[in-house]
C-alpha cells in the first residue's frame, strides 16, 4: 500500500496494524511520534498484555486520521478551543459534540482511504 499523500495532499490511511500506523505516523505527522511511544510504552511495553492493543490502535488511528489532514485538525483544535472559551454550558456542549463527532468519524477512516 502507498503511503505517497494523493491528490488532496492527504496522505492515505496505512493499514490498521500498530506497525503499519507507527510508520505513517513517522513519515506524515512526526509531531505525533512522541506520544505515540510514550504512550505505547506505558500502555502496552510496561504491562506484560497485549489485551489494551485494540483500544490503543482505536485511539492513535483516529489521532493520526486528523492530523494527517491540517484543515480537519485545525477545526476540530478551534471548536474544542472555542469550548473552553464558551460562556455557557450549551455552548460548550454543542462544540464538544461537534468536535467529538468529527473525532469519531475520523476513527472510521478504512486503509488506503
Amino acid at each position: 500500500m502507498t503511503t505517497a499523500p494523493g491528490p488532496s495532499g492527504i496522505p492515505p490511511m496505512p493499514e490498521r496494524n500498530t506497525k503499519a500506523l507507527r510508520a505513517a505516523i513517522a513519515e506524515h505527522t512526526p509531531q505525533l511520534l512522541g506520544d505515540f511511544d510514550t504512550h505505547w510504552k506505558w500502555a502496552i511495553g510496561d504491562a506484560h498484555d497485549i489485551a489494551p492493543v485494540p483500544a490503543f490502535l482505536a485511539q492513535w488511528w483516529a489521532e493520526f486520521a486528523i492530523a494527517r489532514d491540517p484543515a480537519l485538525d485545525r477545526h476540530i483544535h478551534d471548536l474544542e478551543n472555542r469550548a473552553a472559551d464558551a460562556t455557557t454550558n450549551a455552548e460548550a456542549t454543542q462544540l464538544l459534540t461537534q468536535a467529538a463527532h468529527l473525532r469519531r468519524e475520523a476513527g472510521k477512516a478504512e486503509p488506503g482511504q
